[in-house]
């Protein structure tokens, strides 16, 4: 199995949510089509106040997200919506390579 997972955990005020997801979601779709290696991207909704949203992109391999976050279209994502960046108070990127993938249903 090969895969490279990287999240971000995205700390928004309350306040400020349903304007993050809208901009968010709005970049996801934009730029993320087409994106070689890339396999999924869910941005995850916190269930309890204080929780952060999490950013979950799934790539082919760590080559291919090292590839995106050095491409074009990750400078276009991030530059697109500067103000996505004043909703976040705090953020904290984490990479993992899976050791086990258990799929229960199709």
């Amino acid at each position: 199995m090969t895969m490279f997972v990287a999240t971000n955990r995205l700390f928004v005020p309350q306040d400020q949510a349903e304007e993050f997801e809208r901009h968010f979601v709005g970049t996801m779709r934009t730029f993320l089509p087409g994106v070689p290696g890339l396999r999924r991207s869910t941005l995850l909704r916190p269930t309890e106040p204080g929780q952060p949203y999490v950013s979950v992109n799934e790539f082919e391999s760590e080559a291919d997200f090292l590839a995106w976050m050095s491409s074009a279209s990750f400078r276009q994502a991030h530059a697109h919506n500067p103000g996505l960046a004043k909703h976040v108070t705090s953020n904290a990127v984490e990479t993992f390579q899976p050791t086990e993938d258990l799929v229960l249903a199709p």
